[in-house]
Protein backbone atom coordinates (compact mmCIF):
# COMPACT_ATOMS: atom_id res chain seq x y z
CA UNK A 1 0.00 0.00 0.00
CA UNK A 2 1.06 3.57 -0.65
CA UNK A 3 0.33 6.67 1.44
CA UNK A 4 1.93 10.01 0.50
CA UNK A 5 4.40 8.21 -1.72
CA UNK A 6 5.54 5.74 0.94
CA UNK A 7 5.23 2.07 0.00
CA UNK A 8 4.44 -0.21 2.94
CA UNK A 9 5.65 -3.77 2.61
CA UNK A 10 5.01 -5.75 5.82
CA UNK A 11 6.12 -8.87 3.95
CA UNK A 12 9.73 -7.75 4.36
CA UNK A 13 9.52 -9.02 7.93
CA UNK A 14 8.35 -12.44 6.73
CA UNK A 15 10.91 -12.91 3.99
CA UNK A 16 13.23 -15.46 5.63
CA UNK A 17 13.12 -17.93 8.53
CA UNK A 18 15.69 -15.82 10.35
CA UNK A 19 13.66 -12.64 9.94
CA UNK A 20 10.46 -14.34 11.08
CA UNK A 21 12.27 -15.65 14.14
CA UNK A 22 13.75 -12.24 14.92
CA UNK A 23 10.42 -10.42 14.96
CA UNK A 24 8.21 -13.13 16.45
CA UNK A 25 5.90 -11.58 19.03
CA UNK A 26 5.22 -14.83 20.90
CA UNK A 27 7.81 -17.42 21.82
CA UNK A 28 7.54 -20.81 23.41
CA UNK A 29 10.10 -21.95 25.95
CA UNK A 30 10.24 -25.26 27.83
CA UNK A 31 9.99 -23.37 31.13
CA UNK A 32 6.54 -22.11 30.08
CA UNK A 33 5.17 -25.65 29.85
CA UNK A 34 3.75 -28.04 32.44
CA UNK A 35 3.30 -31.74 31.75
CA UNK A 36 0.22 -33.46 33.24
CA UNK A 37 0.94 -37.03 34.39
CA UNK A 38 -1.36 -39.83 35.57
CA UNK A 39 -0.27 -42.48 38.07
CA UNK A 40 -2.47 -45.46 38.90
CA UNK A 41 -2.15 -47.59 42.00
CA UNK A 42 -1.37 -51.27 41.48
CA UNK A 43 -0.11 -51.16 37.90
CA UNK A 44 2.91 -53.24 36.96
CA UNK A 45 3.21 -51.75 33.46
CA UNK A 46 2.12 -48.40 32.04
CA UNK A 47 -1.31 -48.57 30.39
CA UNK A 48 -1.70 -46.70 27.08
CA UNK A 49 -4.75 -44.45 26.80
CA UNK A 50 -6.73 -45.27 23.66
CA UNK A 51 -8.32 -41.82 23.48
CA UNK A 52 -5.01 -40.03 24.03
CA UNK A 53 -2.39 -41.65 21.78
CA UNK A 54 1.07 -41.38 23.28
CA UNK A 55 -0.21 -40.86 26.85
CA UNK A 56 -0.38 -43.50 29.59
CA UNK A 57 -1.48 -44.27 33.09
CA UNK A 58 1.89 -44.60 34.79
CA UNK A 59 3.13 -47.08 37.33
CA UNK A 60 4.82 -45.50 40.31
CA UNK A 61 8.17 -46.42 38.77
CA UNK A 62 7.46 -45.15 35.26
CA UNK A 63 6.09 -41.92 36.71
CA UNK A 64 9.48 -41.19 38.25
CA UNK A 65 11.09 -41.79 34.86
CA UNK A 66 8.65 -39.30 33.27
CA UNK A 67 9.40 -36.72 35.97
CA UNK A 68 13.12 -37.11 35.33
CA UNK A 69 12.50 -36.65 31.61
CA UNK A 70 10.60 -33.44 32.37
CA UNK A 71 13.54 -32.22 34.42
CA UNK A 72 16.03 -33.07 31.68
CA UNK A 73 13.89 -31.24 29.12
CA UNK A 74 13.82 -28.08 31.23
CA UNK A 75 10.05 -28.05 31.64
CA UNK A 76 8.50 -25.53 33.99
CA UNK A 77 6.56 -28.13 35.93
CA UNK A 78 4.68 -31.40 36.19
CA UNK A 79 1.10 -31.83 37.39
CA UNK A 80 0.26 -35.15 39.05
CA UNK A 81 -3.10 -36.90 39.06
CA UNK A 82 -3.51 -40.01 41.22
CA UNK A 83 -5.86 -42.94 40.62
CA UNK A 84 -6.41 -45.15 43.69
CA UNK A 85 -7.19 -48.84 43.70
CA UNK A 86 -10.21 -48.25 45.93
CA UNK A 87 -12.68 -45.37 45.67
CA UNK A 88 -15.43 -44.37 48.09
CA UNK A 89 -18.00 -41.68 48.65
CA UNK A 90 -15.73 -39.25 50.50
CA UNK A 91 -12.59 -39.90 48.44
CA UNK A 92 -10.77 -41.04 51.55
CA UNK A 93 -7.60 -41.91 49.63
CA UNK A 94 -7.24 -38.31 48.46
CA UNK A 95 -5.59 -37.18 51.70
CA UNK A 96 -4.30 -40.51 52.99
CA UNK A 97 -0.57 -40.15 53.83
CA UNK A 98 0.11 -43.46 52.08
CA UNK A 99 -2.35 -42.82 49.23
CA UNK A 100 -1.20 -43.11 45.64
CA UNK A 101 -0.95 -39.38 45.02
CA UNK A 102 1.06 -38.69 48.16
CA UNK A 103 3.41 -41.60 47.37
CA UNK A 104 3.82 -40.27 43.83
CA UNK A 105 4.56 -36.78 45.12
CA UNK A 106 7.22 -38.02 47.52
CA UNK A 107 8.89 -40.10 44.80
CA UNK A 108 8.72 -37.22 42.33
CA UNK A 109 10.13 -34.79 44.90
CA UNK A 110 13.08 -37.08 45.44
CA UNK A 111 13.65 -37.46 41.70
CA UNK A 112 13.55 -33.72 41.10
CA UNK A 113 15.88 -32.95 43.99
CA UNK A 114 18.50 -35.64 43.38
CA UNK A 115 21.85 -34.11 42.51
CA UNK A 116 20.40 -30.61 42.50
CA UNK A 117 23.10 -27.96 42.51
CA UNK A 118 22.64 -24.77 44.56
CA UNK A 119 20.57 -22.30 42.56
CA UNK A 120 19.65 -24.83 39.89
CA UNK A 121 16.07 -24.68 38.63
CA UNK A 122 14.01 -27.83 38.47
CA UNK A 123 10.38 -28.38 37.39
CA UNK A 124 7.79 -27.17 39.87
CA UNK A 125 5.91 -30.09 41.43
CA UNK A 126 2.17 -29.54 41.21
CA UNK A 127 -0.68 -31.68 42.48
CA UNK A 128 -4.31 -31.79 41.42
CA UNK A 129 -6.37 -30.99 44.51
CA UNK A 130 -9.72 -32.51 43.68
CA UNK A 131 -11.79 -35.52 44.68
CA UNK A 132 -13.13 -36.75 41.34
CA UNK A 133 -10.36 -39.31 40.83
CA UNK A 134 -10.96 -40.65 44.34
CA UNK A 135 -14.76 -40.87 44.64
CA UNK A 136 -16.96 -43.78 43.62
CA UNK A 137 -19.52 -41.34 42.19
CA UNK A 138 -16.99 -39.35 40.17
CA UNK A 139 -18.00 -35.92 41.39
CA UNK A 140 -15.48 -33.35 42.57
CA UNK A 141 -16.95 -33.19 46.07
CA UNK A 142 -18.82 -35.11 48.73
CA UNK A 143 -22.56 -35.55 48.22
CA UNK A 144 -25.58 -34.73 50.32
CA UNK A 145 -28.26 -37.33 51.05
CA UNK A 146 -30.10 -36.12 47.94
CA UNK A 147 -27.06 -36.55 45.69
CA UNK A 148 -26.13 -32.88 45.36
CA UNK A 149 -22.52 -31.77 45.76
CA UNK A 150 -22.10 -30.27 49.23
CA UNK A 151 -19.92 -27.20 48.71
CA UNK A 152 -18.90 -26.50 52.32
CA UNK A 153 -18.34 -30.14 53.32
CA UNK A 154 -16.15 -30.48 50.23
CA UNK A 155 -14.02 -27.52 51.30
CA UNK A 156 -13.02 -29.41 54.43
CA UNK A 157 -11.86 -32.32 52.30
CA UNK A 158 -9.93 -30.02 49.97
CA UNK A 159 -8.14 -28.38 52.88
CA UNK A 160 -7.06 -31.75 54.25
CA UNK A 161 -5.99 -32.90 50.80
CA UNK A 162 -3.91 -29.78 50.19
CA UNK A 163 -2.05 -30.17 53.49
CA UNK A 164 -1.35 -33.84 52.71
CA UNK A 165 0.03 -32.86 49.31
CA UNK A 166 2.23 -30.16 50.80
CA UNK A 167 3.58 -32.60 53.37
CA UNK A 168 4.38 -35.01 50.52
CA UNK A 169 6.46 -32.39 48.73
CA UNK A 170 4.15 -30.49 46.40
CA UNK A 171 5.30 -26.98 45.56
CA UNK A 172 1.84 -26.09 44.26
CA UNK A 173 -1.62 -27.37 45.17
CA UNK A 174 -4.26 -26.94 42.50
CA UNK A 175 -7.92 -26.87 43.55
CA UNK A 176 -9.84 -27.74 40.39
CA UNK A 177 -13.30 -28.53 41.73
CA UNK A 178 -14.84 -25.05 41.36
CA UNK A 179 -16.21 -25.00 44.91
CA UNK A 180 -17.03 -21.54 46.26
CA UNK A 181 -14.42 -20.43 48.79
CA UNK A 182 -11.92 -23.20 48.02
CA UNK A 183 -8.86 -20.94 47.76
CA UNK A 184 -9.47 -19.19 51.09
CA UNK A 185 -10.10 -22.47 52.90
CA UNK A 186 -6.96 -24.07 51.48
CA UNK A 187 -4.80 -21.00 52.18
CA UNK A 188 -5.85 -20.98 55.82
CA UNK A 189 -5.22 -24.71 56.16
CA UNK A 190 -1.77 -24.52 54.58
CA UNK A 191 -0.73 -21.56 56.70
CA UNK A 192 -1.99 -23.20 59.90
CA UNK A 193 -0.03 -26.36 59.06
CA UNK A 194 3.22 -24.46 58.50
CA UNK A 195 3.14 -24.41 54.68
CA UNK A 196 2.99 -20.67 54.09
CA UNK A 197 5.34 -21.05 51.11
CA UNK A 198 3.17 -23.61 49.29
CA UNK A 199 1.50 -21.91 46.33
CA UNK A 200 -2.11 -22.24 45.18
CA UNK A 201 -2.93 -22.53 41.49
CA UNK A 202 -6.67 -21.90 41.32
CA UNK A 203 -8.69 -23.42 38.51
CA UNK A 204 -10.66 -20.19 38.38
CA UNK A 205 -12.58 -20.27 35.11
CA UNK A 206 -13.17 -23.98 34.56
CA UNK A 207 -15.99 -24.72 32.16
CA UNK A 208 -18.35 -27.69 31.96
CA UNK A 209 -16.78 -28.73 28.69
CA UNK A 210 -17.26 -31.60 26.26
CA UNK A 211 -13.51 -31.55 25.72
CA UNK A 212 -12.76 -33.40 28.96
CA UNK A 213 -13.96 -36.71 27.51
CA UNK A 214 -10.60 -38.50 27.13
CA UNK A 215 -9.59 -37.39 30.64
CA UNK A 216 -12.38 -39.59 32.00
CA UNK A 217 -10.51 -42.62 30.63
CA UNK A 218 -7.23 -41.33 32.00
CA UNK A 219 -8.51 -41.21 35.60
CA UNK A 220 -10.96 -44.15 35.41
CA UNK A 221 -13.81 -41.77 36.16
CA UNK A 222 -16.95 -43.19 37.77
CA UNK A 223 -19.02 -40.12 36.87
CA UNK A 224 -22.61 -40.41 35.76
CA UNK A 225 -24.46 -37.25 34.86
CA UNK A 226 -22.58 -33.96 34.61
CA UNK A 227 -20.89 -31.22 36.63
CA UNK A 228 -22.91 -28.28 35.45
CA UNK A 229 -23.89 -27.17 38.95
CA UNK A 230 -20.29 -26.30 39.79
CA UNK A 231 -18.30 -26.04 36.56
CA UNK A 232 -19.13 -23.01 34.44
CA UNK A 233 -21.60 -22.58 31.60
CA UNK A 234 -19.68 -22.36 28.28
CA UNK A 235 -21.95 -19.46 27.29
CA UNK A 236 -20.58 -17.18 30.02
CA UNK A 237 -17.48 -15.03 29.71
CA UNK A 238 -17.95 -12.31 32.32
CA UNK A 239 -18.66 -14.96 34.92
CA UNK A 240 -15.17 -16.34 34.35
CA UNK A 241 -13.72 -12.94 35.19
CA UNK A 242 -15.74 -12.81 38.39
CA UNK A 243 -14.50 -16.25 39.39
CA UNK A 244 -10.91 -15.19 38.78
CA UNK A 245 -11.40 -11.99 40.77
CA UNK A 246 -12.81 -13.96 43.71
CA UNK A 247 -9.87 -16.38 43.68
CA UNK A 248 -7.41 -13.50 43.57
CA UNK A 249 -9.16 -11.86 46.51
CA UNK A 250 -8.89 -15.13 48.45
CA UNK A 251 -5.12 -15.33 47.88
CA UNK A 252 -4.58 -17.40 44.75
CA UNK A 253 -0.95 -17.27 43.59
CA UNK A 254 -1.89 -18.22 40.02
CA UNK A 255 -5.21 -18.48 38.19
CA UNK A 256 -6.24 -20.83 35.41
CA UNK A 257 -8.60 -20.89 32.46
CA UNK A 258 -9.67 -24.38 31.35
CA UNK A 259 -10.08 -25.52 28.59
CA UNK A 260 -7.74 -23.27 26.66
CA UNK A 261 -8.50 -23.45 22.95
CA UNK A 262 -12.22 -22.72 23.04
CA UNK A 263 -11.92 -20.03 25.72
CA UNK A 264 -9.15 -17.81 24.38
CA UNK A 265 -11.39 -14.78 24.81
CA UNK A 266 -11.75 -15.53 28.52
CA UNK A 267 -8.03 -16.20 28.79
CA UNK A 268 -7.22 -12.83 27.22
CA UNK A 269 -9.65 -11.01 29.49
CA UNK A 270 -8.32 -12.72 32.63
CA UNK A 271 -4.73 -11.96 31.62
CA UNK A 272 -5.58 -8.30 31.09
CA UNK A 273 -6.84 -7.89 34.67
CA UNK A 274 -4.72 -10.37 36.64
CA UNK A 275 -1.68 -9.28 38.63
CA UNK A 276 -0.56 -12.90 39.12
CA UNK A 277 0.58 -15.45 36.52
CA UNK A 278 -2.18 -16.83 34.30
CA UNK A 279 -2.22 -20.52 33.40
CA UNK A 280 -4.18 -22.29 30.67
CA UNK A 281 -4.82 -26.04 30.36
CA UNK A 282 -4.87 -27.51 26.88
CA UNK A 283 -7.17 -30.37 27.78
CA UNK A 284 -7.47 -33.98 26.70
CA UNK A 285 -10.07 -33.37 24.00
CA UNK A 286 -7.95 -30.70 22.37
CA UNK A 287 -5.06 -33.14 22.35
CA UNK A 288 -7.16 -36.01 21.01
CA UNK A 289 -8.61 -34.00 18.12
CA UNK A 290 -5.22 -32.93 16.77
CA UNK A 291 -3.78 -36.41 17.24
CA UNK A 292 -6.73 -38.00 15.41
CA UNK A 293 -6.68 -35.51 12.55
CA UNK A 294 -2.93 -35.86 12.22
CA UNK A 295 -3.09 -39.66 12.24
CA UNK A 296 -5.61 -39.52 9.40
CA UNK A 297 -3.46 -37.18 7.34
CA UNK A 298 -6.04 -34.38 7.49
CA UNK A 299 -3.66 -31.85 9.04
CA UNK A 300 0.06 -31.45 9.59
CA UNK A 301 0.13 -32.75 13.14
CA UNK A 302 3.38 -31.15 14.32
CA UNK A 303 2.53 -27.73 12.91
CA UNK A 304 -0.94 -27.91 14.45
CA UNK A 305 0.53 -28.74 17.86
CA UNK A 306 2.85 -25.74 17.78
CA UNK A 307 0.19 -23.44 16.37
CA UNK A 308 -2.34 -24.41 19.02
CA UNK A 309 0.03 -23.85 21.94
CA UNK A 310 1.43 -20.65 20.44
CA UNK A 311 -2.14 -19.37 20.15
CA UNK A 312 -2.72 -20.06 23.84
CA UNK A 313 0.44 -18.15 24.74
CA UNK A 314 -0.47 -15.31 22.40
CA UNK A 315 -3.87 -14.99 24.07
CA UNK A 316 -2.19 -14.25 27.40
CA UNK A 317 -1.14 -17.47 29.13
CA UNK A 318 2.10 -17.25 31.06
CA UNK A 319 2.09 -21.01 31.60
CA UNK A 320 0.49 -23.77 29.51
CA UNK A 321 -0.41 -27.25 30.71
CA UNK A 322 -0.17 -29.49 27.66
CA UNK A 323 0.31 -33.18 27.06
CA UNK A 324 2.79 -32.24 24.32
CA UNK A 325 5.10 -30.43 26.74
CA UNK A 326 8.03 -32.81 26.36
CA UNK A 327 7.73 -32.95 22.60
CA UNK A 328 7.45 -29.19 22.22
CA UNK A 329 10.44 -28.69 24.52
CA UNK A 330 12.49 -30.85 22.19
CA UNK A 331 11.41 -28.82 19.18
CA UNK A 332 12.04 -25.34 20.60
CA UNK A 333 15.25 -25.87 22.56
Amino acid sequence: MSTSGIVYRPRRLRATPGMRRLVAETRLHPADLVLPLFVKEGLTEPVPLASMPGQVQHTEESLVDAVRAARDAGLGGVMLFGIPAVKDGSGSQADAPDGILQRALRASRAALDEGLAPGEATPVLMADTCLDEFTDHGHCGVLTSTGAVDNDATLIRYASMAVAQAKAGADVVSPSGMMDGQVAMIRDALDDAGFADTSILAYSAKYASAFYGPFREAVDSELTGDRKTYQMDPANGREGLREADLDLAEGADMVMVKPAGTYLDVLRAVADRSDVPVVAYQVSGEYAMIEAAGANGWIDRDRAVLESVTGIKRAGADVVLTYWALEIAGWVR
